[in-house]
């Protein structure tokens, strides 16, 4: 697909994404990455080349100091990014550069609370649509404090995404549920991110709690890792993120990541 095909944006190309897959009879596939490692060129050739095997959108990383959701291999592969110089403006820049390259599956950028508000909530919504991102996620940010960012994302017909997790009370599902905006992160395990190597027992009672409340897409982060993971949310989720063992396989080169992610895609079918 190249960028001349881009003709819906933020909450519409997310609603496309979920209405072709749905039709496709599997669950949507969103790599994440973070823009940086292991270099700069190397995280945007990664993410073009995750393009061109056929994944459904993007988990576009911001790398920060204090990434308190992230595990090892995260946190190790941002702090080599901001050690390359990455700020929130080159983010903006990648994403721009990417659709630039022809990447148009949808991307969401997914960076924590601090640098956000340092850059303004209006200014950074604004700066993220110009780019060609579709959305944010920012998992320090609690639906309950999210009004400034809430608003800045509606004047852009962004995206906004919420997180579940094993430990959400069915009040705090219905909070979720009315304000998320794009899709629920349904986080599977309780606890920082990372691969694993099989699905936790109740996952699927807890998509099934949230199902009940709410038809929003729901997607599952934390721990899929692999082929067989990515197969079993077939029926089960909406989609699905993988980010730790596409960071890991980073370290092994572009082609280790397209590999790995051309895998996960082909279990789908």
């Amino acid at each position: 697909m190249n960028q001349a095909m881009r003709t819906q944006t933020g909450l519409d190309a997310l609603a496309a994404m979920f209405a072709r897959t749905r039709a496709e009879g599997r669950a949507a596939f969103l790599p994440y990455f973070p823009v940086g490692y292991p270099t700069i060129e190397a995280s945007l050739e990664a993410i073009q080349s995750m393009a061109e095997v056929g994944v459904d959108g993007f988990e576009i990383g911001i790398p920060f100091s204090d990434p308190l959701a992230d595990g090892p291999t995260i946190q190790a592969a941002t702090q080599v990014a901001l050690r390359n110089g990455v700020t929130v403006r080159r983010c903006l820049e990648a994403v721009h550069d990417l659709r630039g390259r022809g990447v148009a599956r949808p991307m969401l950028l997914m960076g924590y609370l601090n640098p956000l508000l340092a850059y303004g909530p209006d200014a950074f919504a604004r700066d993220a649509r110009a780019a060609g991102a579709d959305g944010l996620i920012i998992p320090d940010l609690p639906p309950e404090e999210a009004d400034l960012f809430a608003g800045a994302c509606a004047r852009e017909g962004l995206a906004l995404i919420f997180f579940l997790a094993p430990t959400s009370t069915d009040a705090r599902i219905r909070l979720v549920a009315e304000r998320a905006r794009g899709f629920i992160y349904v986080v599977s395990v309780t606890g920082v991110t990372g691969a694993r190597a099989t699905l936790p027992p109740g996952l699927g009672d807890f998509l099934a709690r949230i199902r009940a409340q709410t038809d929003c897409p729901r997607v599952v982060g934390f721990g899929i890792s692999g082929p067989e993971q990515a197969h079993a949310m077939n029926g089960l989720a909406e989609g699905f993120i993988v980010g730790s063992a596409l960071v890991r396989a980073a370290a092994e080169g572009v082609s280790a990541v397209r590999d790995l992610a051309a895998q996960i895609r082909a279990a789908l079918e």
